[in-house]
């Protein structure tokens, strides 16, 4: 008999009870369950007479009283059993067992700890003790990872147990490069992974705090955070895996840091020709030149209004469209390029045409709204001194970008106005961007899917901070910060691999989803008697969904 825990469809919880055998095959302890009973509190009454006859009639004490029959307790294993199979899917323990050499796997073990975290119940080291009582999380021979608790301040647990999960952090940053070529190199063998089109963005993340001075830095920040310092983190993609990442200051150029990203790829990974797939911020004539130098193709997005000529270039866009996807939602043209051999393609989104569109009308009417109380208010009589009425128009212009949409005059002494000249340029923008390259046999359309590719980026960008919660940072030291950021990138990499066999067995869950799924499995102890039977509980059918596209099967013990 085992009961474990579940929430019912409104979110209670309930205490279930199962008859669940044990056998043995193939030298393995495993179990199955036989029956579902239904719930504790329903059968409570019963429960005597269940024990009573489940047990042979010569049995030792075989007239156990309900009262015997104690669940001890249980922890979360499925997400963690998982996230280790994967783990070791990809040889994460035999890439960090032979940094170690003879008696390692300390290391890999700590690691997977951390990586784990991350993926399951994203927090600090301090909150990581607490993670550790509700999920059971073994080492590779089975022992149990537990926090000794010890109050002492704000830290609620052992000191010195703390303080060896910070230097995990710094250890494994130190073999972050070994470690991410041996990935690659196993991602080659594994996966036939073409390094043909590498794909390169970044984002920023910031701090809570001061941060390490001289990575920790103020700059233009992607989260809104501009009065924190933030660090800026670019990841390098192939075929949809991260083989790759770079910590930068938070103050770099998104530009400064192609050329380090491409001595990177060829002193690491060995990439001789590749295609360099990268965002607008990255466009500049000299790492354009850098690239051709070193005879790399490339394939970048185009700046709209920072660049000169790009509304000429999309005036030239009369000729037929093709269509990259079913219904023709995008289409994409070739026009002739400002250089010889330089090749421009204009695509339009119906996607991108609806929402700029419906952001440029917004924008007009909150603008003609405030221009409209400006009017009103000169024409009242309440502001006269032309340097006011100037400074209070340019003021509602700069906010909304209404400056691109209207302009204004004083007309004797009425405040006028009207729709501006860029209007008709601004409106020509809409659902279109630019793509730039010099490959010579790259279809419009084969341009359109690689550049498209970068999306790819911009989803890990949003996995790494608001699934695995690499953001904010707390650590002040700048080995510990990149530390942090590797764990995220290593656990985001695992998710990657989790994403990728769900989707190819067919399943519509998202990885996020399917660790959820699995937290219906646990590791129980009920006491029958003086007995204690632990076990693996079956979960349920979408944890077995999962189990079964991960080509893992029922579970066992540790």
């Amino acid at each position: 008999m085992r009961t474990v825990k579940a929430r019912g469809r409104k979110g209670e919880k309930h205490e279930y009870v199962r008859l669940v055998e044990s056998y043995r095959e193939d030298g393995v302890n495993k179990q199955r369950i036989v029956v579902n009973l239904g719930r504790k509190d329903l059968l409570s009454s019963h429960l005597e007479s269940l024990v009573r006859i489940l047990q042979p009639e010569d049995a030792p004490g075989r007239w156990v009283k309900s009262s015997q029959v104690v669940p001890s307790q249980s922890a979360v294993y499925g997400p963690v059993v998982a996230i280790r199979h994967l783990w070791q899917g990809l040889g994460l323990d035999d890439i960090l067992d032979g940094y170690q050499g003879k008696g390692g796997g300390v290391l890999a073990d700590r690691a997977f700890v951390l990586v784990a975290n991350r993926l399951c119940c994203p927090g600090s080291e301090h909150h990581l003790a607490s993670w550790l009582e509700t999920d059971y999380v073994c080492d590779r021979d089975g022992g149990r990872w537990l926090a000794p608790w010890e109050e002492r301040g704000r830290v609620q647990v052992n000191l010195s147990w703390l303080q060896r999960w910070y230097r995990t952090l710094d250890e494994l940053v130190g073999y972050k490069e070994r470690i991410e070529e041996a990935l690659f190199w196993r991602l080659r063998d594994l996966f036939a992974l073409e390094a043909e089109l590498v794909f390169y963005d970044l984002t920023s993340t910031y701090f809570e705090g001061c941060g390490p001075e001289g990575l920790a830095r103020y700059g233009y920040s992607r989260d809104g955070k501009e009065g924190n310092r933030q660090v800026e983190v670019g990841v390098v993609m192939v075929n949809g895996w991260p083989i790759a990442h770079h910590v930068f200051p938070g103050n770099l150029s998104d530009s400064k840091t192609v050329e380090g990203v491409m001595d990177d790829l060829q002193r690491r990974f060995g990439l001789r020709r590749v295609v360099f797939v990268g965002d607008r911020g990255m466009v500049t004539s000299d790492n354009l030149a850098m690239l051709k130098g070193r005879g790399q193709g490339y394939l970048v997005g185009l700046k709209r209004r920072r660049r000169e000529g790009i509304y000429e270039l999309i005036q030239k866009a009369t000729g037929a469209w093709q269509e990259c996807d079913e219904g023709g939602k995008t289409l994409v043209q070739e026009v002739a390029g400002e250089e010889a051999g330089v090749r421009v393609f204009v695509v339009q989104s119906e996607e991108r045409l609806a929402y700029e569109r419906g952001m440029r009308e917004r924008a007009m009417e909150q603008t003609r709204l405030e221009l409209e109380g400006l009017k009103k208010r000169v024409a009242e009589g309440r502001l006269k001194v032309p340097e006011k009425i100037g400074a209070a128009a340019g003021g509602i212009l700069s906010r909304h970008h209404g400056g691109r949409y209207y302009d204004w005059e004083m007309r004797g002494r009425e405040f006028c106005y009207f729709e501006s000249a860029n209007l008709e340029r601004e409106k020509a923008y809409e659902g279109k961007y630019l793509i730039q390259t010099e490959e010579e046999g790259m279809t419009a359309v084969e341009a359109v899917a690689a550049y498209k590719g970068l999306s790819e980026v911009e989803r890990a960008f949003r996995c790494l901070k608001d699934v695995i919660e690499m953001r904010p940072i707390y650590h002040r030291r700048e080995e510990r910060v990149r530390g942090h950021i590797f764990v995220a990138a290593l656990a985001f990499l695992i998710k990657r691999a989790l994403d990728k066999k769900l989707k190819e067995r067919g399943s519509r869950l998202s990885g996020e989803a399917a660790l959820e799924a699995l937290r219906a499995i646990s590791i129980v102890e009920v006491e029958v008697g003086s007995e204690v039977k632990r076990g693996v509980t079956a979960g349920n059918n979408r944890a077995r969904q999962v189990l079964n596209c991960l080509g893992m099967g029922q579970l066992s013990l540790p």
